[in-house]
């Protein structure tokens, strides 16, 4: 039987975030998602989108040429055949990337796929949505996300990542300002003065084109 997804976009422009920041991207989001974080940028994938097998998905991929590709929401673990679909991408040898909010079990998800946790903080208004199992799942290739929205948010963060020790099990822990609500700076601040092992992320595609559609 042919597998299918709802997918609300696929486009392609430069990675904002994680690892792969400034590297041409082809981007899969996927439609609906069952969170509701108050600083969400991405609610018009909350529904709708486009019913698509996934050989049209991989078609219409390949023609971008892409070497990297980020499978992300919307939540996409929310959609079962996102997990064959993960698959199906690192066999075709693309460098994969999973966005996922850390609320779904990410235990099936391919070990190739460099899987980007974000776990909520307080000021997320999702924060008792974190499944924490996910975290004894990391390994080097993946990566944690924090979007601190107050200082709260950040001294909630560094006990998470001390409990954890998650620079430990993670490749990456990153420190992302809440767009618009926490001042990059002061962020960095904090960072700096309590020596942390986790890397500040600005979101590239905020910068340089204001979250318009398609990039």
């Amino acid at each position: 039987m042919q597998k299918n997804l709802r997918i609300t976009e696929i486009f392609y422009s430069l990675q904002g975030e994680t690892r792969t920041a400034g590297l041409p991207t082809v981007f899969v989001r996927l439609t609906g998602c069952p969170l509701r974080c108050q600083y969400c940028d991405t609610a018009y994938a909350f529904s709708g989108g486009e019913v698509m097998s996934l050989d049209a998905i991989v078609e219409q991929i390949a023609g971008y040429k892409p070497r990297y590709i980020c499978v992300t929401g919307g939540e996409p673990l929310a959609q079962p055949n996102c997990i064959p679909l993960l698959e199906r991408l690192c066999d075709a040898g693309y460098e994969v990337s999973l966005e996922t909010s850390g609320a779904l079990d990410v235990s099936a998800v391919d070990p190739r796929v460099s899987k980007v946790l974000d776990l909520k903080t307080p000021g997320s208004a999702e924060v008792a949505r974190n499944r924490y199992e996910n975290i004894e799942l990391l390994t080097p290739n993946d990566q944690v996300k924090f979007v601190i929205c107050s200082r709260e948010d950040y001294d909630w963060a560094v006990s998470k990542l001390i409990q954890y020790r998650l620079d430990q099990r993670a490749g990456e822990v990153w420190f992302s300002p809440s767009h618009q609500q926490l001042n990059a700076r002061a962020l960095a601040d904090w960072i700096v003065a309590d020596n942390l092992p986790v890397r500040l992320q600005m979101q590239l595609h905020k910068i340089l084109w204001n979250d318009e559609p398609g990039h």
